[in-house]
C-alpha cells in the first residue's frame, strides 16, 4: 500500500484544481465548424472505398456480369471522391472565415490520406483486377506509388513552408481527381500506368501549384459540379454519356500536364530575369 504525505497530498487533485484544468483545457478537444467538415471529407473517402469493394470488385470476384451496377458504383465512387474535394476546399475556406482548432490541421491531412491517398489507389488496384487488359501485381505497384506519393505530399505540406498561396507539389485532390480521370479513359495498360505514375511523380515534385481561392475556388467548385454530372449522365447510360465523360476527364488530365508546364516556363522566365538583372548590376 502507497501512504502519500499528508502535508503534501502528493497524487491528489482537489475538486477546484480539477475545475481550473477544466477551465484551461485547450479548444483543440473541441471540433470546430471546418473541423467537422474535414470529417465528412473522410467520410466521403471512406465510403468511396465501400462502393469500389461492392459494386466492382465483388461482383468480378463471384462471377457477376451485371455492367450496369458496377458502372453505377464506379461512378458512386468517384462522385464521393468529388464530395470529399468540396469538404477540402470548404473546411478551409470556413477555418480562415471562423475559428479553427489546433487539431485542424492534422485533421485535414488524415482526412486527405483517405480520400485522396487510400481510396484512389484502392481504385487503381481494383481496375487492375477487374480491367481486361490489365496485370494485376502492376497495378498493386502503381496502387502503391500513389498512396505513397500521397503520404510523402501530405507529410512534405507539414514541415516545408512557402511562399502564400502556393502549393509545392500538385495537391492531392487535384491528383487523385486527375488518376481517376486517367482510369476512366479506358486506355491501354501501359499508357494508363505511365500516366498514374507521373501524376504520382507530380505530386512529390516542387512544381508550385496555385491554391483554389478567390476566383480559382469558384471555378474549382463548378468543375467538380460538372464533373459530378458528366459521371451521373455516365452512370445511367445517357445519350452522349460515355462521350461527355471521357470529354471531362480528358479535360482534367490536359490540365495536370499543362500547369506544370505554365509553371516550369514562370521559373525559367524568372531565373533569366534574375540573371539579367544581376549582369546589369556589375556592369559600371
Amino acid at each position: 500500500m502507497t501512504v502519500i504525505d499528508p502535508e503534501t497530498q502528493a497524487g491528489w487533485v482537489t475538486e477546484a484544481q480539477a475545475e481550473d484544468d477544466a477551465e484551461d483545457m485547450p479548444l483543440s478537444m473541441r471540433l470546430s465548424i471546418a473541423d467537422t467538415l474535414t470529417l465528412g471529407n473522410a467520410t466521403c473517402g471512406f465510403m468511396a472505398v465501400y462502393f469500389t469493394t461492392t459494386g466492382i470488385l465483388i461482383p468480378h470476384l463471384t462471377g457477376s456480369d451485371e455492367s450496369g451496377m458496377a458502372r453505377h458504383s464506379a461512378a458512386t465512387a468517384v462522385i464521393l471522391m468529388l464530395c470529399a474535394a468540396i469538404f477540402d476546399l470548404f473546411d478551409g475556406l470556413v477555418a480562415r472565415k471562423l475559428r479553427s482548432s489546433p487539431m485542424g490541421a492534422e485533421l485535414d491531412n488524415l482526412s486527405d490520406l483517405i480520400s485522396f491517398g487510400l481510396a484512389p489507389a484502392y481504385f487503381v488496384l481494383v481496375y487492375g483486377m477487374v480491367a481486361d487488359d490489365a496485370h494485376q501485381r502492376v497495378s498493386a505497384l502503381a496502387a502503391i506509388v500513389v498512396l505513397l506519393a500521397v503520404v510523402l505530399r501530405l507529410a512534405r505540406f507539414s514541415c516545408v513552408t512557402i511562399r502564400d498561396g502556393m502549393f509545392q507539389g500538385m495537391p492531392s485532390p487535384f491528383g487523385a481527381l486527375t488518376v481517376i480521370s486517367i482510369v476512366l479513359l479506358e486506355l491501354p495498360f501501359v499508357p494508363t500506368l505511365l500516366a498514374i505514375i507521373g501524376v504520382a511523380w507530380l505530386m512529390v515534385s516542387r512544381v508550385e501549384y496555385p491554391k483554389p481561392r478567390g476566383v480559382l475556388a469558384v471555378a474549382m467548385l463548378s468543375w467538380i459540379v460538372v464533373s459530378m454530372g458528366l459521371l451521373a449522365a455516365w452512370a445511367f447510360d445517357a445519350p452522349g454519356g460515355q462521350l461527355l465523360l471521357q470529354t471531362g476527364c480528358a479535360l482534367q488530365v490536359v490540365t495536370g500536364a499543362v500547369i506544370p508546364l505554365f509553371a516550369t516556363a514562370r521559373r525559367v522566365n524568372t531565373f533569366r530575369d534574375n540573371r539579367r538583372e544581376a549582369r546589369a548590376a556589375q556592369l559600371p
